[in-house]
């Protein structure tokens, strides 16, 4: 279990260069195979210094042994999910941090799913020349995350974000 602190969430781009920094993420957990966060209102930073604030909670699970993480979005009358196809999450004392790969999957309420960005995938796996390797662990993991979204294997499962959720608001004394 975790000590809750504040934690920043860097995400990079194959090239290494900053795509996207979330400001402050409510660490809830940590276990040998996954990092759960939140946030509310968390202020997100783009490459190019514009920034936004989230404008649902959410629950965010990191994997460290797959190629993809996944964010359970708390609207008002649903949970909806978003996945990004990502390194597996690293830990250091600066931040959480992962490449983000470009394709996405967004799931709806009732578990129907579209995947998104293939066309800025294909571009940049040119651009940045992925390796064939990492294109081949994308494809196998793009499939298993899809076969887990359909299973509604964790964490696509309302409970289980409600459960994160709950937590985040005891630990922000809410």
């Amino acid at each position: 279990m975790s000590d809750h602190r504040q934690i920043v969430l860097h995400s990079y781009k194959h090239d290494q260069t900053l795509h996207r920094v979330w400001k402050s993420e409510t660490l809830l957990d940590e276990n040998d195979e996954i990092i759960i966060v939140a946030n509310q209102r968390t202020r997100v930073v783009e490459a190019n210094g514009r920034y936004w604030y989230t404008k649902e909670p959410s629950v965010s699970f990191f994997f460290k042994d797959h190629w993809y993480n996944v964010i359970g979005i708390i609207k008002q009358n649903e949970i909806q999910f978003y996945c990004n196809l990502s390194s597996p999450i690293l830990m250091d004392q600066e931040a959480l941090k992962y490449i983000d790969y470009d394709l996405d999957i967004k799931v709806d309420g009732k578990f129907k799913y579209n995947v998104l960005d293939r066309n800025e995938f294909n571009r940049n796996q040119e651009r940045m020349a992925y390796p064939e390797e990492i294109k081949q662990i994308l494809m196998l993991e793009l499939q298993d995350l899809k076969d887990r979204i359909e299973r509604r294997d964790f964490p696509f499962d309302a409970k289980t974000v409600r459960y994160w959720y709950q937590e985040f608001l005891k630990v922000k004394g809410e």
